[in-house]
């Protein structure tokens, strides 16, 4: 699966959009060229991103009505301006660039619908319903607890940026994978999914 990521100033995230798929199937685990490399390729634009707050780092991320229980890896960005991926489809990873879980601002978190292995870590995120819970372990010891407030399905080609983009008045969520359908004349999937959560107090 392939992802560009535009980065930009406003609330210090990141917009992800599905360009390509790259090996994945219409359906998860159905078979794929051979020649399709097994760990996808992200790139990322060119504007430069904000630091994070100094808070503590998540490393795991919960969403019991999906099953989701992954640890959270940084997602970073290399000399060349690419974004360097999750090693596996079944993690999430963490953009450092923006705000951590917990502090101030919408804090993304992104994962792979799936790849030609299978199901990916986001799999099910569409699934997720206003109240759900997703919990996020950081690296002292906290858990903060959000609660879904929305889900929404884009088009590629109209990307809701500002969804993304935007500060928030409070610590958020954005959690993004594709979705919507596979279109096999240009190998992407023609949509992404965005949720919203906000922290709750338990």
């Amino acid at each position: 699966m392939i992802l560009r990521v535009a980065v930009g100033a406003l609330g210090a995230v990141a917009v992800l959009f599905c360009l390509a798929v790259t090996g994945a199937a219409e359906h998860p685990g159905a078979a794929s060229p051979a020649s399709a490399p097994s760990v996808p390729t992200w790139s990322v634009g060119t504007t430069a991103p904000v630091a994070a707050v100094a808070d503590p780092k998540p490393v795991r991320l919960r969403i019991p009505a999906i099953d989701v229980d992954t640890p959270l890896i940084d997602i970073g960005t290399d000399a060349a301006g690419a974004l360097i991926p999750p090693t596996a489809a079944d993690v999430a990873g963490w953009f450092t660039a923006g705000p951590v879980p917990g502090a101030v601002g919408p804090a993304l978190l992104a994962g792979h619908v799936d790849s030609h292995a299978g199901p990916g870590v986001f799999y099910r995120l569409v699934d997720l319903r206003p109240g759900d819970r997703v919990e996020v372990d950081r690296a002292d010891g906290t858990r903060v607890t959000f609660a879904v407030a929305a889900t929404t399905r884009a088009p590629k080609t109209a990307f809701p940026t500002d969804l993304v983009y935007a500060p928030a008045p409070g610590p958020e969520l954005r959690l993004v994978t594709c979705g919507g359908a596979f279109d096999r004349a240009v190998r992407s999937y023609r949509d992404n999914i965005i949720v919203e959560a906000v922290l709750t107090l338990g």
